[in-house]
């Protein structure tokens, strides 16, 4: 039999406090997290003197540490961010009073000397007690629940992702096209066609005369995509795969009632009952009414005063991320600039003596705000209006890539203006913006011409 684990905390003789840094603030913490124990170290009995003790990760045991840490009067305690391991005693230690810093792992990896769990503790301690500890910006505790389940349901959507895609294998071993037939497998065509098949249809016009309405193709255009071998082991999988996609079909719904009710016991007394200001671009509000999105854009504007989606490319489910992520209160960034650079939306480039480093990636930052506003600004690719006239202006001279990184930074900007202060958004048009354009680019000649001793003279245009 292996040798039991012990669950009472292991007390470690205390460490010398020599410091060559100034002590700001002697009464901290610091916590190496880890999925089985959590070293801690506190300020020790003697002036200047620290002690480690070893904690198990039970509930007891982190009880048993905040014990302790009240005991040792500590006013904030550093963690060490590990996988969730931290989400527990983050919890434990903020409802105890205590400031808690979530500090980044990658922050803290290049230290001299030998390397282990106990010396991170008191390494972590000793830069907290200096100043020089910085933690990750978290959202507040009913912004953070919110959060959760939307993260929760984005997983959700990603494996109903995988599960269509073992649909539309299961119908190509069959060479049943319903997928070719109708441009979408799971909208109301496909899925009608898909659930008759599971049921026991198989002849390729009663299955083609579930179409809707609105579909362009005909009838028998239809058919002649659903004629195929109907092989046993092929549809036993189809059906599996379709009970699966409506058992995730169901949990999502859970999850937008979920978050609906989450929203709605934020909403500030003032705007409950208020309802929000029409959109002002009508074919956007016909497309959210079309997805059933506008309650959700409702309860947005509601929780927030301003209404996101105003802004091209900002549907509500992106701006659900953006709010969710970061929360409302964004003045713990000084300006757009900071909150652009905490997004790793800012050009990045290393240096060294002056020197450009080649191979040197940028650091990560909030992917899921940046990725959520990536996949905004790619869809402005093709758009009538002011940021999708930028959009095919940068991309004609930098690339696709260089323009979708710029108009997610953009949307950042105008996300944060409208959170931070208030401000509506009001898209100029593309006329307006390549009018704009036009005047600043003949600004910028005239400016050079002037450095070089010329003046322009305009050329008047034949009538």
């Amino acid at each position: 039999m292996g040798r039991r684990r012990q669950t009472r905390p292991r007390k470690i003789q205390g460490v010398p406090g020599s410091r060559a840094l100034p002590v700001i603030r002697p009464a901290v913490a610091a916590v190496d997290v880890g999925s089985q124990e959590h070293f801690v170290c506190a300020p020790g009995a003697g002036a200047g003197q620290t002690e480690v003790r070893v904690f198990g990760a039970v509930t007891a045991q982190l009880e048993a540490m905040a014990d302790w840490l009240a005991s040792r009067g500590v006013e904030s305690v550093a963690l060490e961010s590990t996988g969730v391991y931290w989400i527990a005693l983050y919890d434990l230690l903020e409802s105890r009073g205590m400031e808690v810093l979530l500090v980044n792992a990658r922050h803290l990896r290049h230290v001299s000397g030998r390397k282990s769990d106990m010396a991170d503790c008191q390494w972590l301690q000793v830069l907290h007690a200096c100043g020089l500890v910085r933690g990750s910006h978290r959202p507040g505790e009913e912004i953070g629940a919110i959060r959760t389940v939307r993260r929760h349901r984005e997983n959700l959507i990603a494996q109903r992702t995988t599960v269509v895609q073992w649909m539309q294998k299961a119908l190509d071993q069959m060479n049943v096209r319903v997928h070719r037939a109708v441009s979408d497998l799971t909208g109301k065509t496909g899925m009608e066609i898909v659930r008759a098949i599971v049921a026991g249809e198989r002849d390729a016009l009663r299955l083609a005369q579930r179409r809707d309405l609105r579909c362009e193709r005909s009838v028998e255009e239809i058919a002649e995509h659903l004629r195929g071998t109907w092989r046993e082991e092929h549809l036993f999988t189809l059906g599996l795969a379709l009970r699966e996609y409506d058992h995730l079909q169901e949990c999502i719904a859970a999850c937008d009632a979920q978050i609906g009710r989450q929203v709605r016991a934020l909403l500030p007394p003032q705007r409950r009952d208020a309802k929000a200001p029409a959109h002002l671009k009508p074919a956007k509000a016909k497309a959210l009414r079309r997805h059933g999105d506008e309650p959700l854009r409702e309860a947005l504007w509601r929780l927030t005063g301003v209404d996101l989606t105003r802004i091209d490319a900002i549907c509500p489910a992106t701006a659900l991320t953006f709010v969710t992520e970061v929360g409302l209160d964004l003045s713990v960034f000084p300006d757009e600039n900071h909150f652009i650079s905490w997004l790793r939306l800012a050009p990045f480039q290393a240096t060294s003596g002056g020197r450009p480093l080649r191979g040197k990636k940028p650091p990560k930052g909030a992917t899921y705000v940046a990725n959520a506003l990536r996949n905004a600004a790619s869809s402005l690719r093709h758009a009538r209006c002011a940021l999708g006239a930028a959009f095919r202006r940068t991309a004609a001279r930098h690339g696709p890539g260089v323009a979708t990184f710029a108009m997610a930074r953009t949307l950042a900007q105008r996300l944060y203006r409208m959170l931070r202060y208030g401000h509506d958004y009001l898209d100029i048009g593309v006329a307006a913006y390549e009018e704009r354009f036009q005047r600043r680019r003949l600004l910028n000649i005239q400016t050079r011409a002037r450095e070089m001793g010329y003046d322009l003279v305009p050329i008047p245009v034949a009538g």
